[in-house]
């Protein structure tokens, strides 16, 4: 049986938005982005633990 690697992330509110990240089991950030709105981000997170095309990417918060 495969293990699995785990994740964790951030949702961070910021002036122009929502900043997100995910976060590895060793701490290191291996994703992460912003959006103007807290769902556009939290489905960026989703997406990037299911191996989606958000990994590195970001949304402008703003404009």
């Amino acid at each position: 049986m495969q293990v699995l690697p785990s994740f964790a992330y951030s949702l961070c509110q910021v002036e122009e938005g929502w900043r997100w990240s995910v976060i590895d089991e060793d701490g290191r950030t291996v994703a992460g982005g912003a959006d103007v709105s807290r769902d556009g981000a939290q489905q960026a997170v989703e997406m990037t633990l299911r191996g989606g095309p958000q990994r590195f990417e970001s949304r402008p918060a703003y404009g």
